[in-house]
């Protein structure tokens, strides 16, 4: 029969942990600057990093938060969200950017801002917590029934799939595959992530599911989500 690899709450971690993850702080090469908004020019909201078998190398993948719903973040292509596909080897933290300005601030301390970010609930650069997940194989090829079956066997809630590795995607809606910006072609499908059972370290997805894609032999990723 076949199986569907489903990614499963496994604890916490530091938030540069060079392991597949929700929350925390980007690993990639040095130098990369943290990315932002191509609407609102706001920084974008790192939401995980997933490690790819067989040195394939680490898929990040953010969105904006900035003013959620007017940026189009659900999108592969508006610019309210973005993904990468990073090498597996040489990667470091990305350093977190300046909060954007508030209305009515004049201007933002920096160093502040990084001294109080972890108590900022509404820090739009992170999530409030970092989730590790592990890669478990759950018998049937649906991702819903095979995550069904996982919380039946576990004794686990259900809430603590928090999405499926590799596989076919089981689209919410309508089938949205980005195409590759480079060749073109249609993106293989990575992963689908869910917001978890957790307000803290729950992207916004609009109560949806989102979707990450990667063409390897490009080097380029994408993601989107739908509710």
């Amino acid at each position: 029969m076949s199986a569907t690899t489903l990614l499963i709450h496994n604890g916490s971690a530091a938030p540069d942990a060079p392991v597949s993850r929700i929350g925390g702080l980007p690993l990639a090469p040095a130098g990369t600057p943290w990315p932002a908004c191509t609407a609102c020019a706001g920084p974008l909201q790192f939401i995980a990093q997933l490690v790819l078998d067989g040195g394939r190398g680490v898929l990040a993948a953010f969105m904006c938060a900035n003013d959620p719903g007017s940026c189009d973040e659900w999108s592969a292509t508006s610019g309210g969200n973005r993904a990468y596909l990073f090498p597996p080897e040489g990667l470091v933290p990305i350093p977190l950017p300046a909060l954007p300005a508030r209305a009515g601030d004049d201007a933002y301390d920096e160093d502040a801002d990084d001294e109080d970010a972890d108590d900022d609930e509404d820090d739009v650069r992170q999530l409030g917590a970092v989730r590790t997940v592990e890669p478990v194989a759950a018998a049937g090829p649906e991702y819903g029934a095979a995550a069904r079956a996982w919380s039946e066997r576990s004794g686990r809630p259900r809430g603590q799939v928090l999405g499926q590795l590799g596989g076919a995607p089981d689209w919410l809606q309508y089938d949205e595959t980005p195409d590759c910006a480079g060749c073109g072609g249609p993106m293989a499908f990575v992963a689908r992530l869910e917001e978890g059972p957790d307000p803290l370290t729950a992207p916004n997805f609009g109560s949806g599911s989102a979707y990450a894609h990667a063409c390897e032999p490009c080097g380029r990723a994408a993601f989107l989500w739908q509710c």
